[in-house]
């Protein structure tokens, strides 16, 4: 690309997106970010690809145009591409019951549900009663104890009625329908169907080659991050952050166990989601590991109606499946904000990410955005090691806000 990046961002970019390459160099400038990586598809050709900043601070080691790290819920949209994969090829009916595929959901009043429901955070099961912990997730030897308690779950409210974020719940019940189905792991399907197609380095399952590229994530501490959603909700009691913080004061909330069933165990609390026991696992909640290119380019077939240099990936009707919202709600029991989902994949308000409602993909926990505009043919890659503690991270919003602004995309007609 024509433009090198403005310092301190390393990188380049195509004619006519400098707003957006100067945003994302002030925020490395600003020390709005400890490192950071960048990229923008539109029309299948990568028109941005910046990074900067520091990749681990006690070693030095400077963000480079690999580096990668967990994405957390990020991981969601990329577990949406593969149902949304299977459901092309006729082996997933959206509309058909998840107890066609998995007997033993049918327990407990689930009988009826359709996987529609199940992926639209619509199912009442955004918690577990049985109290389980990240390892038992990631141990095979305790599968069948997972799988039990996710059949034995009630739904916590009326099928179809209610809408409450999934948190961790989603990629669980995802994993197994998923593989009851495909009859692989997620994440080997994805790499051979999708990653290694595109040139996406998006992994669900990291291999120990791409250790060195992993760079170190930092979150508030407990204490910090308390601390300032309670000046937040003082500040700005209507604020996204501050229901959240309301809603959650009940330890038998539904916001609160959402969050907290499996809880993490392993050293290092958040973080350890990036360590190496994790992102080794199949988790299509939280653990895919990638670099924002990586991110961005696992989208593509999605932005040009199921096709890519030369290649169907989907038929154009399954895509046109994701433009519409299934389900929506003006106030999410867990997230206390309007928000929708249409078969896993993320439906924000207008203007949170993208003014085309159209648009859809995944936010992940701390800032990391995965995103797709069919409408401008644009996909979004954004990740970065400084989580932040609100809902949307201001950093990913100021970014995709900027995209929207140069010439390409805001004087196209689509």
């Amino acid at each position: 690309m024509p433009h090198a990046a403005p310092a301190p961002a390393h990188g380049s970019y195509a004619d006519g997106f400098a707003p957006l390459a100067r945003v994302f160099a002030d925020q490395i400038a600003h020390k709005q970010e400890i490192g950071a990586g960048l990229a923008i598809f539109h029309r299948g050709e990568l028109v941005v690809d910046l990074w900067g900043g520091t990749a681990d601070v006690a070693t030095k080691r400077a963000w480079s145009r690999d580096t990668r790290l967990c994405v957390f819920s990020v991981t969601k949209g990329l577990a949406a591409i593969a149902l949304h994969l299977l459901a092309d090829r006729g082996q997933l009916e959206w509309d058909g019951p998840v107890a066609t595929y998995w007997p033993g959901f049918a327990r407990a009043g689930k009988d009826a549900m359709s996987v529609r429901t199940l992926l639209g955070h619509r199912g009442g099961l955004a918690f577990l009663d049985h109290k389980l912990d990240l390892s038992a997730t990631i141990d095979p030897r305790r599968r069948d104890e997972v799988r039990d308690a996710l059949e034995a779950q009630r739904p916590a409210w009326t099928i179809g009625e209610g809408q409450g974020y999934h948190a961790i719940t989603f990629g669980m019940y995802a994993k197994e329908l998923f593989e009851r189905v495909a009859k692989e792991p997620m994440g080997a399907f994805l790499q051979r169907e999708l990653f290694d197609p595109l040139g996406s380095d998006a992994t669900l399952g990291t291999p120990a080659a791409l250790d060195p590229d992993v760079a170190t994530l930092y979150s508030p501490s407990h204490g910090v991050r308390v601390a300032k959603t309670v000046v937040s909700s003082l500040l700005f009691p209507q604020s996204t952050e501050a229901k959240v913080a309301r809603a959650s004061i009940a330890k038998d909330s539904i916001g609160r166990r959402a969050f907290l069933n499996p809880h993490v165990d392993l050293p290092g609390g958040i973080t350890a989601y990036n360590s190496t026991a994790v992102r080794r696992a199949d988790l299509p909640w939280a653990s895919a590991t990638a670099t924002a290119r990586g991110i961005a380019s696992a989208y593509l077939p999605f932005a040009s109606r199921g096709e890519h240099a030369g290649r169907r990936y989907l038929k154009e009707s399954t895509v046109r499946g994701a433009y519409g919202r299934d389900g929506w709600s003006e106030r999410d029991l867990v997230l206390q904000k309007p928000l929708g989902w249409t078969n896993g994949f993320l439906k924000e308000e207008r203007h949170v990410f993208s003014p085309t409602p159209e648009s859809f993909g995944h936010a992940g926990m701390g800032g990391a955005l995965g995103w797709c505009d069919p409408v401008h043919e644009l996909t979004i890659g954004y990740v970065m090691n400084r989580m932040d503690f609100r809902v949307r991270s201001p950093r990913a919003l100021a970014l995709c806000h900027a995209l929207y602004e140069c010439a390409p995309i805001r004087d196209a007609k689509p």
